[in-house]
């Protein structure tokens, strides 16, 4: 399916639209509620207040509502920066709830009665939005069928480990590839969660924020689409956010984001199917929302593997049906190559990113193989309704090579059961890699094999490198 996205992402047909000049005057311009939905995020909020009152936009135009959700001195910290900027005549609140109740999609639900504007702005507390992005994402609702103006992320911290720049890699994919391509294919896409704009009557007329999937972002978008509202993608603008840094929050990210598509494919599915929207769309839709999916595949292949490798060393058996995972490798490889040396080659040399490509690939995948364990069982969880809370990926002002995350509050303090299970099964795929050199004589599972070890042994050694075993800062 990537493939075929990219196939839509160089023809560029269907939705696609030429830039629209920005916004100049200020003259009826419209007002513009900004939402900063937050918990506990001492080490970023005022890095985020401070980039978002430099928005090039006229101060009566626009209000700013901190949802504040914070239990510790995060709050403390959001009052002295609101109070600073009240005093300097920006229209900016501290909106907090008596009861957090439904996490994020909660916060923004019970914040908006507080909200005055026709559109509504999002960021997360790590996103740093450059001053023009409002002028150049509200032309967009000049067509009045436009619900959602989404942006791509950029990487406020891509170069700082082989960890950032693995998820860049990804993210990359994500932000090429895939949301440019179901938006120049007509295909059903989504708001990211952060870094976009809605139309407020777009919200209201999808039934609002719901609290019943880890992914509030990517349910409120399909049930906006299927009401007949349309979601532009904007590749050419950026909104600068803050990777993980650390093992730990990354795999709480991606549970989060795992497990959210598989409630969201559940819930959504049905009335997808039920739509009048066309078949294509209908397909499109349901691979996207069940892309998580893939975890377990991998997760049951790379188990089943290591018994395989003995009934193939006794059972002769025709492995020409394996050319299709060639293909499928390759096809992958394809689109990965597009998104982050063709596309995003951000001034260096081709040749430098083609390298630099070539070596973070295959680690990439390894990477990505080691999480199929803890993702799989985010998935299997969305599938069969066990409700977990909504746990918050950590931010720490990650700027540069100098900046440190070591013994921050918010990092884990004990190792998790997925942990120990990732590092028995690191040892698991040694022990077959041992037998097929002392032992067997073909060895067509070797490098699949290898690859799962490095990926698992790196889950388990970064996620317990990474815990907080010193004083909190």
């Amino acid at each position: 399916m990537q493939t075929h996205l990219l196939y839509y992402y160089h023809k560029k047909n269907g939705k696609a639209r030429p830039n629209l000049k920005p916004l100049n005057g200020d003259a009826a311009l419209p007002f513009v509620t900004i939402q900063l939905p937050i918990y506990n995020e001492q080490y970023v909020v005022e890095r985020l207040i401070d980039n978002i009152v430099k928005l090039d936009y006229p101060k009566d135009r626009f209000e700013i509502h901190v949802l504040d959700d914070s239990t510790d001195e995060t709050v403390e910290i959001t009052r002295k920066k609101v109070s600073e900027y009240q005093s300097k005549g920006f229209n900016i609140q501290q909106v907090q709830r008596e009861v957090r109740e439904g996490y994020k999609a909660g916060a923004l639900r019970d914040g908006m009665p507080f909200a005055k504007g026709d559109f509504i702005a999002i960021f997360d507390a790590d996103f740093l939005p450059n001053p023009d992005f409002l002028r150049r994402t509200l032309p967009y609702f000049e067509n009045e069928k436009t619900g959602v103006v989404q942006t791509r992320w950029e990487h406020i911290n891509k170069e700082y480990s082989l960890l950032t720049r693995l998820q860049a890699m990804q993210l990359d994919v994500h932000f090429t590839v895939e949301q440019h391509g179901r938006y120049a294919g007509d295909c059903l896409l989504q708001f990211n969660g952060t870094g976009g704009v809605w139309r407020r009557e777009t919200i209201d007329d999808a039934g609002g924020w719901e609290a019943d999937t880890l992914t509030e972002d990517l349910d409120l978008s399909y049930r906006a689409q299927l009401k007949g509202w349309e979601i532009v993608f904007l590749e050419k603008v950026g909104a600068p956010a803050e990777l993980p840094a650390e093992m730990n929050g990354l795999k709480s990210q991606q549970f989060r984001w795992t497990k959210g598509g598989a409630e969201t494919a559940k819930k959504m599915l049905p009335l997808i199917w039920k739509s009048p929207i066309l078949l294509r769309k209908k397909i499109h839709g349901t691979v996207h929302l069940m892309s998580s999916s893939v975890f377990i595949c991998i997760f049951l292949v790379a188990i089943l593997s290591v018994p395989m490798m003995f009934v193939l060393e006794r059972v002769p058996l025709d492995l020409s049906y394996a050319f299709v995972f060639y293909l499928a490798v390759i096809a992958m490889s394809c689109v990965y190559y597009f998104a982050n040396v063709h596309a995003l080659r951000e001034g260096q040399s081709y040749l430098r990113t083609l390298v630099k490509f070539i070596f973070l690939f295959p680690v990439f995948l390894s990477l990505s193989m080691g999480l199929s364990l803890h993702n799989t069982i985010a998935v299997l969880q969305g599938y069969i309704g066990k409700k977990t809370a909504f746990i918050r990926t950590p931010k720490f002002n990650i700027n540069n090579l100098k900046d440190s995350f070591k013994n921050r509050t918010y990092l884990a303090r004990s190792i998790s059961w997925t942990t120990i299970m990732e590092g028995i099964l690191s040892l698991y795929f040694l022990v077959a890699i041992i037998i097929q050199i002392m032992y067997i004589e073909s060895r067509p599972f070797i490098v699949f094999h290898l690859m799962l070890f490095a990926g698992f042994g790196s889950i388990c050694y970064y996620s317990i490198k990474h815990l907080n075993v010193g004083e909190t800062k």
